[in-house]
C-alpha cells in the first residue's frame, strides 16, 4: 500500500508554537471533536457541525445541524437519516477548510461511501479512519472503493478484530464456499437464507453470487440499500423480494436478509430453509454455536489483525489512538513496536443494533430478535 501524501502550501502554512495538549482531536461527551476546526467526526450526540465517516447507525445519527460526508455516502445517508438533512458531500480527497483547518476525506474500504477524515493544522496531521477493511492480496471488495492508507502523525484507528486469532481467508475463497452450500441446497430443493447485515454486508455477499444456480431474492430492508448502491453504480446482481417467487422458484432460491429475521413470522415463507450468517464472529466455534444455523462463513467488512498492521504501518505515524474493539491488545502491540499509542472511550456499537433500529418490519415481520450474546472470546460490541 503507498499512502497517499497531502502537503499544505507554504503561503497556508501555520508557524506560531502550540500549546501543550493541543490534540487536534479529543474524546468529548457528544463524540470526538476537532476543537481548531469546531466540528465532529461520528459525534454520537446532536452538534452543530458532524464530519460523517459512513452510515452505520453508530457512526451516522440523526439531529446534528449540519453534516459533511462523501459522494459516494450521499445516497445511504439519505435513505438511513432522511432526505431533508443538511449534506454537504466531496469527492476523495477533496479539500474543504473548515476554521481554517484542512479536511479531506479518504476511502475507508469498509462500506459505500466509507472514509477516513484527515485534518491538517499547524503543520500536523492526523487522520480519523472510522471503520476499514484493508482487502489481501487479490482482493477487492466490488461494493465500495478500497482503502487508501493516508500518511499522517497521528492514526486514530478502530481495533473491532484487534486479536492474532482474526485473519480473513481471501474473499473468493468464502464466495466460493457460499456459492457450493447454494448450490447444494439448490439441487436438493431446499432455500438457502444467507443472512448477513442489511447495509454494507448484504451488498457485498451478492457482489460474489453466481446467479447461474437459481434467482436471488432480497428481505425489503436490503432492497431499500440495493437501491442506494446501484444508484452509485455498484453493480449487484438482479433480486426480487420473496412475494414474487413462485413455490418452485423458491426451492431454487438464495434469499438475503438480515439476521434480526430470526425468530420472526417473515420467516414462515420459507419453510424448511437452510440457514447461514456471515460475519466476521463466525471466526470463532461458540458464536457459529450460539447463533443455531446451518452454515457460518467468515466474512467481515473490518480490517482483520494482520490488515490492521498493515495499515498502521502504511501510515508511518508516530502516534496511533485506538478505538472500539480490543484496545489494550492493540495498545501493547502497537508500544512494542515504539509508538506512541493509547485508547479513546467511544459509543460506536455493532450492526446487530444498526439493523435492529433501522430495519424496518415487512408484513408479517414480528419484532427483530435480540442481538447475539458475546462469545467466549469477548468480541467487544462491534460490527462484523
Amino acid at each position: 500500500m503507498q499512502p497517499t501524501t497531502t502537503t499544505t502550501p507554504p503561503e497556508q502554512a501555520t508557524t506560531h508554537a502550540r500549546p501543550a495538549n493541543d490534540d487536534l482531536i479529543v474524546a468529548t461527551p457528544e463524540g470526538l471533536y476537532c476543537r481548531a476546526g469546531n466540528f465532529h467526526i461520528d459525534p454520537w450526540r446532536p452538534v452543530p457541525a458532524a464530519i460523517i465517516t459512513h452510515a452505520h447507525a453508530d457512526h451516522a445519527r440523526v439531529g446534528h445541524g449540519a453534516y459533511l460526508a462523501s459522494h459516494d455516502s450521499a445516497g445511504v445517508l439519505r435513505t438511513r437519516l432522511g432526505a431533508d438533512i443538511a449534506l454537504e458531500t466531496r469527492g476523495w480527497g477533496e479539500v474543504t477548510m473548515r476554521n481554517g483547518v484542512r479536511v479531506s476525506l479518504h476511502p475507508a474500504g469498509h462500506v459505500l461511501g466509507s472514509a477516513q477524515v484527515r485534518i491538517e493544522h499547524g503543520g500536523r496531521v492526523w487522520v480519523a479512519s472510522g471503520d476499514y477493511f484493508v482487502s489481501g492480496a487479490g482482493d477487492t471488495n466490488a461494493t465500495c472503493a478500497p482503502f487508501e492508507p493516508v500518511r499522517c502523525d497521528c492514526f486514530i484507528t478502530e481495533s473491532t478484530f484487534g486479536l492474532p486469532i482474526y485473519r480473513w481467508l481471501p474473499q473468493q475463497t468464502v464466495f466460493d464456499d457460499i456459492n457450493a452450500w447454494w448450490q447444494a441446497n439448490a439441487e436438493a430443493g431446499r432455500a438457502s437464507l444467507l443472512m448477513g447485515y442489511s447495509f454494507g454486508k448484504a451488498q457485498r455477499m451478492l457482489a460474489g453470487l453466481d446467479p447461474g444456480i437459481g434467482p436471488i431474492a432480497v428481505h425489503g430492508a436490503v432492497e431499500n440499500l440495493n437501491t442506494a448502491y446501484r444508484a452509485a453504480g455498484v453493480a449487484l446482481p438482479d433480486t426480487v423480494r420473496l412475494p414474487e417467487l413462485d413455490a418452485a422458484g423458491l426451492k431454487r432460491a438464495l434469499i438475503v436478509a438480515p439476521p434480526s429475521v430470526q425468530g420472526s413470522a417473515w420467516l414462515k415463507r420459507v419453510p424448511n430453509a437452510s440457514d447461514a450468517f456471515a460475519s466476521g464472529w463466525m471466526q470463532l466455534r461458540g458464536t457459529r454455536r450460539r447463533r443455531g444455523v446451518d452454515r457460518g462463513f467468515v466474512l467481515s467488512d473490518h480490517a482483520d489483525w494482520p490488515g490492521l498492521q498493515a495499515a498502521i504501518r502504511a501510515t508511518q505515524a508516530e502516534r496511533v489512538i485506538v478505538t472500539h474493539g480490543y484496545e489494550a491488545t492493540m495498545v501493547r502491540w502497537l508500544q512494542d513496536q515504539g509508538l506512541q499509542a493509547g485508547a479513546f472511550a467511544t459509543e460506536y456499537g455493532d450492526d446487530a443494533l444498526d439493523d435492529a433500529t433501522q430495519v424496518p418490519a415487512e408484513p408479517t415481520d414480528a419484532a427483530p430478535a435480540a442481538p447475539p450474546a458475546a462469545s467466549t472470546a469477548t468480541p467487544p460490541t462491534r460490527s462484523p
